[in-house]
Order: C-alpha cells, then structure tokens, then sequence
C-alpha cells in the first residue's frame, strides 16, 4: 500500500517541476491590463511584418547573450493544474536554474495538497532537474527530500506533454516564443506600451504548427503537435535592450486550454544551482519501478 501512495505522487510533482521552467509557464490573467493578447491582423498564413521579423532576429541574438535572467510566471493547462513560478534561469553553457513552485488550483494540485507538496523548490541542472517534496512524501521516501528527475525520463508524464517539456528543459532560454513568432509568418508589430515601469514594443502573431517555415520549423511544429497544440497566439513585449520583459502564449493541449504569462528581469543575474546530496535523493524511475507487494 505504501508504494502504491508514493508511486501516486510522482507524476503530480514531476509534472509541476517540469512546467514551471518551460518558458511558456505562465497564467491565464494579464497583471498589466487584464485583457487577453491581442489578436494578429495579418490573420493565419500572412506575410510576416519585415521590420517586426528583423526586430525579433535581434531579440534572439540579444537573448542568447544574456545568458540568464530573473523569472516570474504563472501558467493554467485545462483543469489539469495551475501554478505560479519564480527564480532565476541561466542557458549559458547548459541549463540551470533554482526555482520556487507554488501550486494554486487543478487535479494534480489536489493530490499534491494531500502529499504537504502545493510549494516546492526545483534546481535545475545540466543533466537532470531536483524537486523538493514536502515533508508528508518525504516519509514515504524513506526520509529524502529531493526527486531526481532524468530529462529523458519525462515521457511518463500525464496530458501527452512529457516529450515537449522534456526538449524545453534542456534549454531554459526563452527562446521558443521568438522562433515561433518568426517560423510563423505572422507576426506584427502591434505598438509601444509600458509593462510594469518598463517601455517596450509589443509583438503578436498566430502559430499553427503545419504552416511553420524557416530554419526552427521542423523542431517546433515536432515539440507542438507530440503536447496536441493545433493553435497557439503568442504575444512578446520587448525592451530598448532587444530583451523580453513579458510573454503571453494562448493555446490547446491534448489534456486542456494552456494559457500562460511570464515576466522577465535581471538579465545577466548569477545563477547557482547544487546538486542535491545523493543518500538525500530519490530517483524518479526508480520509484516508478516500484511495485507494491
């Protein structure tokens, strides 16, 4: 029986560990204005924007060389889970990060309250990321803290998402939302706002995973059709330093609506994160081999 409760709680953690440092974490509310992401003009299949294409080519090489930065998000998947995310991500020389999860509503976020689970801290590292579990689970680990989380263990996860989350993992750099923008053939250029004090241009186009062109388009639409994205609008605001300050994607899953916000600060933060003392760790397919007696 106590295997059968600690095989239970793996997927609802490893799954919030896993979303939270994908770029697109974020949730369905607007902090800034409380309206959605505005619709693209050029309508689905466009003549991308030139001037908006060429913008968001620097925001790529402007990120790239950054390095690392402070984030801040929130993220809704269906009825499935909800949550909320800070601390500090770095892509210079492998991913790496340190990160606090808290979880605020969904099935998963259930069976985590029940697990003492709702708040953890996730470390991300080069090979494998490490979530901390409450102390109700880490009695039924036997006493250790922490969940090793191979990236290409990620398959096991619920809702056809672990394939997905799994490249994303592997590159904490907020990235994607640029290259979908650019391999979609829609972005725009929508005006200057200021998002929390900070001036920035607003980009917004359509995704559709089977129109994708240009040099990303074979891995994007591979990663959106393996989580069943059919459509997707995303939504950038970029600074005078061509850097992301906030991010907005809207989209269908195989396992519900994803709605997502991140916000972006610090670029350049040092960021630290140490792996885990091995007698206090757990491994994640080692307790997914577990079988009750």
């Amino acid at each position: 029986m106590r295997d059968r409760v600690v095989r239970r709680g793996i997927l609802p953690i490893a799954a919030v560990a896993a979303l939270c440092t994908v770029a697109a974490c974020t949730s369905s509310g607007d902090a800034d204005s409380g309206k959605g992401p505005a619709q693209p003009s050029g309508g689905r299949g466009g003549r991308a924007d030139a001037r908006s294409a060429a913008a968001l080519r620097a925001v790529e090489k402007a990120t790239r060389g950054a390095g690392s930065a402070r984030i801040e998000s929130s993220t809704t998947m269906g009825g499935m889970l909800s949550l909320t995310t800070d601390g500090t991500l770095g892509w210079s020389g492998g991913s790496v990060g340190t990160l606090r999860i808290t979880c605020t509503g969904g099935r998963l976020a259930e069976s985590m309250h029940q697990l003492n689970s709702t708040s953890m801290e996730a470390r991300l590292l080069p090979d494998a990321y490490y979530a901390k579990v409450g102390a109700t689970f880490a009695r039924r680990l036997h006493g250790r803290h922490w969940i090793r989380y191979a990236y290409d263990d990620l398959a096991a996860l619920p809702g056809g998402s672990g394939t997905h989350l799994k490249d994303q993992l592997r590159s904490t750099a907020p990235l994607q939302p640029v290259r979908l923008l650019l391999a979609s053939g829609d972005v725009h250029r929508v005006g200057l706002e200021t998002v929390r004090g900070r001036r920035t241009t607003h980009y917004s186009g359509t995704v559709v995973p089977a129109a994708l062109t240009g040099e990303y388009a074979a891995a994007l639409r591979a990663q959106l059709q393996q989580a069943g994205v059919t459509t997707e609008t995303v939504d950038l605001w970029v600074d005078d330093h061509d850097l992301l300050v906030k991010k907005v994607e809207r989209g269908e899953l195989s396992s519900g609506r994803l709605s997502s916000t991140a916000y972006y600060r610090d670029y350049g933060v040092k960021v630290s994160a140490h792996r885990p003392p091995a007698g206090d760790s757990a491994d994640f397919t080692e307790l997914m081999d577990t079988r009750s007696p």
